[in-house]
């Protein structure tokens, strides 16, 4: 999904327009390598041969090698027609013409999305794939993999409006009270209380439904990420915490993200660290943030796998884990001729843990630090990322390390690009 939010974000600022291919059977189309044999369907028997069985040439529903053999063939198609499959994320495919027009082609499973600068392209294209595989032409892409996509000339509105309208009917919080954070500030959650048990099942589910909806909505991923800890042994305070975030989309359905045109293709990254937040356990929450122009392409929020032993030392683990990202996200950008010439930015709001990353003769105070975490040295030798100081109200990432007032949380999720939907 986040490559699909990237491509989206791409065709935004580059003012293109993304339409949407849906290959009928597909799963019918690839060739097996292996021998697989299967008993003769009823009505089809042959006289005289009914001992015998048959061997399937092509794949079949309900096979375990369907999805595989599908993907080889489509696979090799794309390559034998001129598309290079991106080595950094494989649903991805580029052609680039010799007169300089690009193809974008971006592929889950039978649903297919492409895109590119020339538009005279999209009907050769559609054409070609509609004589090697039978396609449905579904015109400009507007709903993919879960995913409302309204298309304007001022931008790109990406939503889930009718998936949470479902979560809340789902759940009888179709008509509750509206608030206005989804996580009330301040507040600690812990493994260990004496509140009344919930039903396991009823909570796994509307924790789920949850998270697959903050593809659109960063906004409640660490109020998610939060809930997401207690699945095996949910409270009634854990229930509650949940359908506060239910409440807080009620009052927020028509929120999206919205991405704009922009001349910028500067990748910049935020990253931040709730020292110590998990009262149980006493490990950190790293959360972080990239832009590419105005609006958000990527985030994460998670709870960190070490026990660190201070505040620099939380935030350092968590601007190697942007970092990684990073240095992904520059490849991806590479290999669609963006590269990225200067180091990319990560703001941090530490300014401990900004020597210590660039500084090796700290050896005291990072020795017992994981080696894995001293990988972001190397990139900031390499000038591939750079990290610089920004003041706490300035720190975007702020919102997915904690709970905050309703003030900054405003700010920040206008930061993030999620805005409500425009009505033309």
């Amino acid at each position: 999904m986040e490559t699909v939010r990237f491509v989206i974000s791409l065709v935004a600022q580059m003012k293109w327009k993304i339409y949407q291919l849906d290959a009928k059977s597909a799963f019918l189309n690839g060739y097996l390598e292996e021998e697989v044999y299967i008993e003769q369907p009823l009505g089809y028997v042959v006289d005289g041969h009914e001992n015998k069985v048959l061997r399937l040439k092509k794949a079949l529903y309900g096979l375990k090698q369907a999805p595989r053999v599908w993907n080889s063939h489509i696979d090799k198609y794309f390559q034998e027609n001129g598309f290079v499959r991106c080595p950094n994320e494989y649903a991805l495919y580029i052609k680039v013409y010799h007169n300089g027009d690009v193809l974008l082609v971006c592929l889950y499973v039978d649903d297919l999305i492409f895109t590119g600068n020339n538009p005279s392209l999209f009907d050769e294209f559609k054409k070609v794939m509609s004589f090697e595989f039978e396609m449905t032409d579904l015109g400009l892409m507007s709903y993919y993999l879960g995913l409302e996509v309204k298309q304007m000339e001022e931008g790109i509105f990406l939503s889930k409006t009718g998936y949470a309208k479902e979560i809340l009917k789902k759940f009888n919080m179709i008509d509750c009270n509206p608030v206005n954070t989804p996580m009330e500030t301040g507040l600690k959650l812990s493994k260990f209380g004496n509140e009344e048990k919930e039903n396991l099942t009823l909570f796994k589910i509307l924790v789920g439904s949850l998270r697959y909806l903050t593809c659109t909505r960063p906004d409640i991923l660490y109020a998610v990420g939060v809930v997401s800890r207690f699945m095996e042994t949910p409270t009634s305070t854990h229930m509650k915490v949940a359908k506060r975030i239910l409440r807080y989309l009620k009052g927020t359905l028509d929120f999206g993200l919205f991405y704009t045109s922009s001349d910028d293709f500067t990748l910049k990254g935020f990253c931040d660290s709730d020292f110590a937040g998990d009262i149980d356990d006493r490990k950190s929450t790293s959360g972080f943030v990239f832009f590419m122009g105005d609006c958000a392409i990527s985030w994460c929020s998670k709870k960190q796998p070490i026990v660190t032993l201070s505040a620099c030392e939380s935030e350092y683990v968590a601007a190697t884990s942007c970092t990684c990202h990073a240095i992904w996200l520059r490849k991806l950008l590479k290999e669609l001729h963006l590269s990225q010439v200067e180091a990319t930015e990560i703001c941090i709001d530490n300014k401990s843990a900004q020597p210590l990353a660039k500084n090796p003769v700290f050896h005291d105070r990072s020795k017992h630090i994981d080696t894995r975490y001293h990988f972001i040295r190397e990139c900031i030798a390499n000038k591939e990322v750079e990290l610089k100081f920004v003041k706490t109200q300035d720190q975007v990432a702020d919102i997915f390390t904690k709970p905050l007032k309703f003030e900054d949380f405003r700010r920040l999720r206008a930061r993030l690009g999620v805005k409500k939907e425009i009505l033309n």
